[in-house]
């Protein structure tokens, strides 16, 4: 084992570290939880305003209790953020602004009221602007003594809120849900969306004040929107989302304390510049929403189609003249040409549905059959287009051409039995059973 590794894991390194990477996992949980609802609910924004509007409520906690006490604090800074959900709220009513507009107002109007304020009593305050900015994880070296047990202080302050999240959260989930979803059918369910609204902002609020020193008033929106929005790009169920962001959440915290204690850096930079690779490695990997599947998908898509217009297109050339075939050039160029119409034509071969002979491509009896379904569905719709819609005969065959790849059996059901039994398409030929 590297003697780095060694000095990390030292005894008199080790319960620090424990300590900090508790309250980071404590921390970064509440605010995936809370985090989960607002990326679902495209209020984004509004954490990052909540988490700056705590600045003035806390220098102003100070002047008038005149006391750095963890009540007082935490009192001014919970009144700052619910101020801030409240005079949003009113701006986008009676203001005539959009929701984004009227939190930017707020959320910058009240933070430089909190810097124009700690620079006038920050002497007075004794308040750490870079802890302000930044937080301060290596204060959880503070502890104190619960049944013999030494804890973070910050603990008494993380945990409460985590437990209050996640009770408000199983309690209210069915109308968060619906409220989130569609506030007109919460509305005729009986459901007060305002009330559930105000409900999860005081709870975005709590969570912004529990973690001011942790990860400061500006590293929290990373805390509370990155791993949310991460899972939301891996799963498609808010129950799993929210599960997901909570266990980023929490890896990032663990991995996060192990790397800053490592490379003596700071805690809360560390988790969020984690928390962003985390969102780039579900950005690009995730397998419901991430480049590559994107990629995959088009790709799969695109053989897809080109392996459906090789079968159709020796279909027809059957259809037309049964003793003729194609050579595998013929084949290839007449979709196109390329490397895509190679490989399709390759994997029509290893599929059993195109059997090469002599240097020619012919259908197989399970290539056939799939043949007839694209040739069926293709003049169906060409059918449907001239005599429903009264397109022109000239104008049917390229979108009938490009809907045949994805029509299913019941709307070819549904176009058939428009047409009498034995019709043929516009052009006169057989449409096949």
């Amino acid at each position: 084992m590297p003697l780095a590794v060694i000095d990390l894991f030292a005894s008199e390194t080790l319960p620090m570290m424990l300590r900090i990477m508790l309250v980071a996992v404590l921390v970064n949980l509440s605010c995936a939880l809370v985090g989960s609802l607002l990326v679902l609910r495209r209020m984004s924004l509004m954490g990052d305003a909540l988490s700056h509007a705590v600045l003035p409520g806390l220098v102003l906690a100070f002047m008038f209790s005149g006391s750095l006490s963890i009540v007082p604090m935490f009192i001014g800074a919970v009144l700052a953020g619910v101020a801030t959900t409240f005079l949003t709220q009113t701006l986008h009513h009676y203001g005539k602004l959009s929701t984004d507009a009227a939190m930017g107002v707020v959320f910058t109007s009240l933070f430089a009221l909190g810097v124009v304020l700690l620079k006038l009593f920050g002497s007075r305050v004794h308040l750490d602007i870079a802890c302000v900015y930044e937080g301060s994880l290596v204060s959880v070296l503070d502890t104190i003594r619960l049944g013999g047990v030494e804890l973070p202080r910050q603990i008494l302050v993380a945990l409460p809120v985590l437990l209050v999240n996640i009770v408000a959260i199983v309690l209210l989930w069915k109308e968060l849900k619906i409220t989130t979803f569609d506030s007109s059918l919460a509305t005729s369910m009986g459901i007060s969306s305002p009330v559930v609204h105000y409900t999860l902002m005081t709870l975005v609020a709590l969570t912004a004040v529990a973690s001011f020193q942790v990860v400061g008033s500006i590293l929290v929106i990373a805390m509370l929107i990155i791993p949310p929005a991460a899972a939301q790009l891996c799963v498609e169920r808010m129950g799993r989302m929210v599960m997901l962001a909570c266990a980023i959440g929490a890896g990032v915290g663990v991995v996060g304390t192990l790397v800053a204690m490592r490379f003596d850096l700071s805690p809360p930079g560390v988790m969020s510049v984690m928390a962003g690779g985390v969102y780039l490695l579900a950005a690009i990997f995730s397998p419901t929403g991430g480049v590559v599947s994107r990629v995959w998908f088009n790709y799969q898509t695109a053989s897809r189609i080109v392996r459906e217009d090789i079968l159709a297109m020796l279909y027809r050339v059957e259809e037309t003249s049964p003793t003729r075939s194609l050579t595998k050039r013929e084949a290839i160029e007449a979709v196109g040409g390329g490397l895509a119409a190679r490989n399709s034509l390759r994997k029509l071969v290893r599929q059993g549905e195109v059997l090469p002979t002599n240097g020619n491509v012919i259908l197989t009896h399970q290539g056939r059959t799939q043949a007839m379904k694209l040739v069926r569905t293709h003049r169906l719709w060409e059918t449907y287009l001239h005599e429903e819609l009264g397109l022109p005969l000239d104008h049917v065959h390229e979108p009938a051409h490009r809907v045949e790849h994805y029509l299913d059996e019941k709307i070819q059901e549904q176009l058939a039995s428009r047409l009498p039994k034995g019709a043929g398409d516009p052009h006169g030929r057989e449409i096949p059973e």
